[in-house]
């Protein structure tokens, strides 16, 4: 049995009549919580909660969404505002230090960030051990926790300094391996950084240009890059980021923990989940073929489903794919319609007029059309979970930098329900 009152919630175990009243913890934003960190002590039992889907497993003032309202906020500014008024470097500035910069401050940071691209000559050779066919991710994995032993010298994690040099390091260098992995795949030398050009300019540089070809920067591609840097910087308690916080908690390095989470996205029920919308699409292959196919969709026996539609958290419109279809309009204007983006627009407007998916709120992610851009751009499909690494950087770092300087922080220890044999002797 259970009972609500307006500050607690109290529990009562019918079968031993035990009673455990718990606090009702106060959101700024969102459902309330409460605070079952007592209920095993008082009850004698756990919390059941497969997935977490409706679990706080921590505070944080960094990132906030509401999936009903179709709503993303990063330290309280709406992302929809970031996109049009902010770079990506000043929202990687807004997302660790909690407040948007001067420009003196944005100045600033900017440098430091473009004056350490570069990175160490001897973690290059450890990238170039890697063989030349291995997946990117792979590659981005590995490169990120061997960081912790090139860059040593500042890795206490309670010390403040330590833990932003840290950030800084992760968010100068990452585009840096991340094109260094796509040149090692291709057999090209790796680019280096170039500190005059902007972050995403930078990047374009290092992926596409070459000792014999140099890459001319587009500014509508730059800009795209930018955008979509900002659009992926965080999302709350994701995957990922819950397990950057979780392999974090142990005291494991930034750089270990990282990895752990750079891992993590490379699923495809998360970071991947572009790629198998660019895959779906070149199934579908015609705009003659869409109303067959969302048929397929909504017939429970057959196994294609529809990628890039609907979302953990959001139950309307993501307001991510809301800025990448504009950002996607401007990009194949430039670079010539892709017959993709024909299939992509066609399966949208059929979507969104079938009552199957009305009902279901099935609506566009930010994943749909982000696979898009970056074939456009240039870019081989197994790059872009690691673009979406790239971004998620700024979140990643972050969050574990607000558990460590959590006085309440503890190891993650999540608990089971044994469903197994009973105590059986050979």
């Amino acid at each position: 049995m259970t009972t609500t009152n307006r500050n607690s919630v109290t529990f009562t175990d019918n079968r031993t009549q035990k009673q455990g009243e718990f606090p009702i913890l106060e959101s700024v934003y969102g459902d309330d919580v409460v605070d079952i960190a007592a209920m095993n002590r008082t009850l004698n039992l756990f919390s059941y909660d497969p997935g977490f889907v409706s679990t706080a497993s921590c505070e944080s003032a960094i990132t906030y969404l509401d999936g009903d309202k179709g709503e993303l906020l990063y330290r309280g500014y709406p992302i929809e505002q970031l996109a049009e008024r902010s770079s990506f470097l000043d929202v990687c500035y807004l997302i660790f230090n909690g407040e948007l910069p001067t420009l003196t401050e944005s100045k600033d940071f900017e440098n430091i960030i473009m004056t350490h691209s570069l990175m160490h000559e001897n973690l290059k050779v450890f990238l170039q051990g890697f063989r030349y066919d291995s997946h990117p991710m792979a590659i981005l994995a590995g490169t990120v926790a061997s960081m912790a032993g090139f860059y040593h010298d500042k890795l206490d994690i309670h010390n403040p300094e330590h833990r932003m040099i840290t950030a800084h390091r992760l968010i100068s260098k990452m585009p840096t391996i991340v094109a260094a992995a796509y040149k090692h795949s291709i057999g090209q030398p790796l680019v280096y950084p170039t500190n005059s050009l902007s972050y995403a300019g930078n990047f374009l540089n290092m992926m596409f240009s070459s000792p014999c070809a140099p890459y001319e920067i587009d500014p509508v591609a730059e800009k795209a890059m930018d955008v979509l840097f900002i659009l992926h910087a965080d999302h709350e308690q994701n995957a990922s980021t819950s397990t950057v916080r979780m392999a974090g908690s142990s005291g494991a390095n930034p750089y270990a923990a990282v990895s752990a989470g750079i891992s993590c996205l490379w699923g495809a029920s998360h970071g991947g989940a572009n790629e198998a919308v660019l895959t779906m699409l070149g199934e579908i292959g015609s705009v003659d073929n869409v109303s067959k196919y969302v048929a397929k969709a909504k017939d429970k026996e057959d196994p294609f489903r529809l990628m890039g539609f609907g979302h953990r958290v959001y139950k309307n419109f993501d307001p991510r794919a809301k800025l990448i279809k504009g950002i996607a309009d401007e990009v194949l204007a430039k670079y010539g319609n892709d017959p993709l983006m024909e299939v992509a627009k066609r399966l949208e407007e059929v979507a969104l007029k079938d009552e199957y998916f009305i009902e279901r709120k099935l609506y566009p992610n930010v994943d749909f059309y982000s696979g898009i851009i970056y074939k456009a751009l240039g870019f081989p499909t197994q790059m872009f979970t690691p673009l979406f690494a790239l971004a998620r950087t700024v979140g990643w770092i972050t969050h574990w930098n607000e558990m460590i300087a959590d006085p309440k922080m503890k190891i993650s220890r999540p608990r089971q329900r044994y469903i197994g044999h009973t105590l059986r002797n050979m």
